[in-house]
């Protein structure tokens, strides 16, 4: 039998074959304008982090009893993380389910009126039950936004896109500084602080009305002609065909499963727990080397490298976090045209480098305190150095890669377990940091962290294969490769471009 090799369509391959048929970030209004959309979401979810910092100064001078409190300062910035970690989890599901449009609109309806709560709150435990609602639905958010920008996406573009995501919640953040500032001499500030973050998820809600579903969940529960419908406004007649054999290709080998989808399952099966640690590992590592170590308390790092003015510490975070939102912004070109896992790495060892001069410029500055100086300054560079490193790799990356490296049929629920994991991992970080400077030392507990960074480099060379440009049917290959065989081409796109031929090859000889 003579058997033809083809290259599947729609993989880097075959975009290699016909590159007019190659897509850029900015090659399709249509799919940029549903990236933004869906990625008010992340804008939420940065918005909410970061506002909470300057909020609470003027809650604790409305109510004496937060002020007294240590506890219900923690409680109330702290809440909001443990409803996220409840809609992550919660979220998985709602999206198999009802789908990623749906569940994005649930998210946008309870952010709204976990607004509203804050704002009118006549005490600090509504507050709190406020800032519960507003974790929830971040946390929906979180899990939604990644998953439904990445079905969406060409292959060639998806990581930068996917990406645009995080920008919105690094411009989130930044624009929360902002906001913080704005209402300082206003009254009632924390409540217009806090209220004002309902408007974006209302304007998001009105925008999802004439959003599509993502078409490939569309394919996948069965309404073929909702989801060609979307792709012909995505894609030209050429590429389009293309795209549906793939979808189709993928609908059958969903077809063979023919399982309920359970959350167990993903520990059952080797292929689908070797991912899971990869992407959940990813997520617990980008909280544990400190990134909201650096959002939450960097007013206060400023203040500990000894410059204790408030106007000023402001001032410098600020800056921190608007060198997050652009450095998010190089992320985005780099993702796609340098790949996941050698962002991830050369992020980590300009992490681990940071960390070695803000762990140095704190050593120094206990050995001769003093009102900044040479070591103050130091700390400020270590910083600065940090977000620019962070921000461009170990950013984007784990949610780019959550978003792809999972079945069709597990991608919401896998998706929504590794959002949970950074979520835990957030709240244990902003839990424990002071804690630990104190206890420890300042510079003791950033080579803490510059150590966990180390870990994190053997982690992503060991675990996580490179997904650049390849389809989602070429990312589940890999895994297979990874559970059953061929392990010496883990992390290698080259040989993974190559799996849909040795499919086809098998699929013949078995003929």
């Amino acid at each position: 039998m003579t058997l033809t090799i083809q290259t599947a369509p729609g993989s880097s391959g075959y975009l290699d074959m016909f590159p007019e048929r190659r897509m850029s970030y900015f090659g399709n209004s249509y799919i940029l304008g549903l990236t933004v959309t869906a990625g008010i979401g992340g804008l939420l979810f940065g918005y909410d982090t970061g506002v909470i910092s300057g909020a609470l100064l003027y809650i604790k001078d409305d109510f004496e009893i937060v002020k007294q409190s240590s506890f219900l300062q923690e409680t109330i910035v702290s809440m909001a993380i443990v409803g996220a970690m409840i809609g992550a989890a919660a979220g998985g599901w709602i999206n198999d389910y009802y789908g990623r449009k749906k569940a994005t609109m649930f998210a946008d309806v309870v952010f709204a009126a976990g607004a509203i709560v804050m704002a009118a709150a006549p005490d600090p435990y509504v507050l709190i039950s406020g800032r519960l609602l507003v974790g929830l639905g971040v946390g929906v958010a979180s899990v939604t936004a990644p998953v439904y920008i990445a079905e969406a996406s060409p292959s060639e573009v998806r990581g930068g896109l996917v990406s645009t995501n995080v920008l919105m919640i690094t411009g989130g953040q930044f624009l929360s500084y902002l906001i913080n500032s704005a209402f300082t001499q206003v009254p009632g500030t924390w409540r217009w602080m806090l209220g004002v973050s309902g408007f974006p998820a209302v304007i998001q809600f009105g925008l999802m009305l004439f959003m599509p579903e993502s078409p490939r969940w569309l394919f996948m529960k069965n309404r073929k002609a909702e989801a060609i419908q979307v792709l012909t406004k995505m894609y030209d007649i050429s590429r389009l065909e293309d795209e549906i054999d793939h979808l189709s290709a993928a609908e059958e080998e969903e077809k063979q499963r023919n399982r309920t989808v359970g959350y167990l399952d993903v520990f059952r099966s080797k292929e689908l727990r070797l991912a899971f640690i990869a992407g959940a590992g990813l997520q617990a590592f980008q909280q544990f080397t400190g990134i909201n170590t650096v959002m939450y308390y960097s007013p206060t790092i400023v203040q500990m490298a000894g410059f204790h003015s408030n106007q000023l510490a402001l001032f410098l975070s600020l800056i921190v976090a608007a060198m997050n939102a652009a450095g998010t912004v190089v992320g985005i070109y780099f993702i796609d045209h340098c790949g996941r896992k050698k962002l991830a790495l050369s992020s980590l060892f300009g992490v681990i480098i940071s960390l070695v001069i803000l762990s140095v410029s704190f050593f120094k500055q206990s050995d001769a305190p003093n009102d900044g100086g040479l070591y103050g300054w130091l700390a400020v560079l270590g910083l600065a150095l940090y977000i620019a490193f962070f921000a461009p790799g170990m950013g984007p990356v784990p949610w780019t890669v959550n978003s792809e490296i999972y079945p069709q049929q597990y991608r919401g629920i896998c998706g929504g377990m590794s959002a949970t994991v950074n979520w835990i991992s957030n709240l244990i970080v902003a839990q424990t940091f002071l804690s630990i400077a104190e206890a420890a030392g300042t510079g003791t507990t950033f080579l803490i962290l510059a150590g966990i960074a180390v870990l994190a480099v053997f982690f992503v060379i060991v675990f996580v294969p490179e997904t650049q440009g390849l389809t989602f049917s070429e990312v589940e290959q890999i895994w297979k490769e990874r559970a059953y065989g061929n392990v010496s081409g883990w992390g290698s796109s080259s040989d993974s471009n190559n799996v849909e031929e040795e499919v086809l090859l098998e699929q013949g000889s078995s003929s």
